[in-house]
């Protein structure tokens, strides 16, 4: 789990489009913390702490403290809403958490051994088919990534969610399936040569069917 933060925050009682442009004008940034059976409660924050958090990465899976007004509140992002146009960070909600509060989070996924991997070192291509997986798990216990070992993955395997170990209470949202996470194809010229052969075979074989 990544390293918990603390933000220092304000309340704030008007809410509305004209007074949440007023408090990006002052340089700040309108948000909201819910959740826990308590009423939601409208804050401001400083919008460069924010937005420095967000593009350093892992800000949906790290639980931190926001202080309100001398007010310590623990909470996990759970969205947040840039302007189409600019990228200018407009808002944010947090997850008040609570004793047992469960989660859902998206967790990155990361590879090891790929370069010892058979079908890699063969000139195989690693396909991510999903650079993360959707979690339910205890909001205190957020992994910061999940592993995929490549070791002894050759041209045409795949790598499942059954293969990967999980931490205790950590568990897929998928529960239908052993989905697919990564796979390694072929190279593109091996490719054209397997389709170029099969050409080949079909062709001696429609002129084999003319001479009979």
């Amino acid at each position: 789990m990544s390293q918990s933060y603390e933000l220092k925050a304000e309340a704030r009682e008007r809410v509305g489009k004209g007074s949440a442009r007023a408090i990006r004008r002052n340089g700040k940034i309108p948000a909201v913390i819910y959740g826990d059976k308590d009423a939601p409660i409208s804050i401001t924050l400083p919008y460069k702490e924010v937005f420095m958090k967000i593009h350093a990465g892992g800000f949906l899976t790290t639980i931190a403290t926001i202080d309100v007004d001398g007010k310590k509140i623990k909470v996990l992002p759970k969205d947040y809403q840039l302007d189409p146009v600019r990228d200018f960070l407009m808002h944010v909600d947090f997850l008040r958490i609570g004793k047992g509060t469960v989660v859902t989070v998206n967790v990155p996924v990361h590879f090891i051994n790929e370069e010892t991997a058979p079908g890699i070192k063969r000139g195989g291509v690693l396909n991510v088919v999903r650079h993360e997986v959707e979690f339910t798990c205890p909001a205190t216990a957020i992994p910061e990534y999940i592993e995929v070992d490549l070791a002894g993955m050759d041209i045409g395997d795949s790598a499942h969610i059954s293969a990967v170990k999980l931490p205790e209470g950590v568990e897929p949202t998928i529960t239908d399936r052993d989905f697919t996470i990564a796979t390694v194809a072929a190279p593109a010229g091996l490719k054209s040569e397997e389709a170029a052969e099969g050409e080949e075979a079909g062709s001696e074989e429609k002129e084999g069917e003319g001479e009979e």
